[in-house]
């Protein structure tokens, strides 16, 4: 099958939404490891006085963890599916967290603009139709040193970690999914990870936009070699002469 792009993705989301926190939650350390790359962005004083753009939120996991570990922050939680952010916006919120239903291609026309201290992204590049263009959209929506989290399905490259996330999309995930309704989106997602970066390709697209200091960071358990967390800055611009 190829991947989803675009509408065709965003109702496939919009079908899985009533689903989508059940299956997460069978995902051992799924929200703990959200929590884990969020700490990584290495933000000062619990993010007192940040902005914060969670892209592609989802049913609002990310945001959750975003929250937890920032809860001094200012976030903004944005995705492409109205189902999946109505899941999220139904949920109980501290002030200071808000939902726009908007694609991460069109953040301006939604009225969502910068500077923002931090964006955190999670399980998203490899849904986009232009990763490039994304990331070159996020990195202009920076503060000058604002940093990057990603937190992303991307395969090390080694054929042992393709085997394992195969094993478990179709052992496992599939299968659940199907019995939901939702087999075209969780094949999807087998596919769009085996066809995306490697862990060394996305962090040298990270480079290539304009970010500097990124590190990629493996995350534990049976994910290991199979997610990471990746961060980086916005470089500050050179004084004019």
């Amino acid at each position: 099958m190829t991947v989803l792009r675009d509408e065709p993705l965003a109702a496939a989301f919009d079908h899985a939404a009533r689903g989508y926190d059940l299956l997460t939650a069978a995902n051992p350390g799924y929200h703990a490891q959200l929590r884990r790359s969020v700490r990584r962005l290495g933000l000062p004083r619990y993010g007192e006085g940040l902005r914060v753009l969670d892209l592609g939120c989802g049913t609002g996991a990310s945001t959750a963890a975003l929250a937890e570990i920032l809860p001094g922050a200012r976030i903004t939680a944005v995705d492409a599916s109205a189902g999946m952010l109505e899941r999220a916006a139904a949920k109980p919120w501290p002030d200071g967290v808000t939902f726009v239903h908007t694609p991460a291609e069109s953040l301006a026309e939604a009225g969502v603009n910068g500077p923002f201290d931090a964006v955190f992204a999670a399980y998203l590049f490899r849904n986009v139709a232009d990763p490039d263009a994304v990331l070159t959209a996020v990195h202009d929506l920076l503060a000058p040193h604002g940093r990057l989290g990603v937190h992303e399905y991307t395969l090390s490259g080694r054929r042992a970690d393709r085997a394992v996330w195969t094993l478990v999309c179709r052992g496992i995930v599939q299968p659940a999914a199907t019995a939901l309704g939702d087999g075209p989106l969780y094949r999807h997602l087998w596919r769009s990870v085996v066809d995306f970066d490697t862990a060394e390709r996305f962090a040298d697209r990270l480079r290539a936009v304009g970010f500097d200091r990124v590190r990629t960071l493996p995350l534990p358990g049976w994910q290991t070699g199979i997610t990471h967390t990746f961060v980086a800055r916005r470089a500050q611009p050179e004084p004019a002469e």
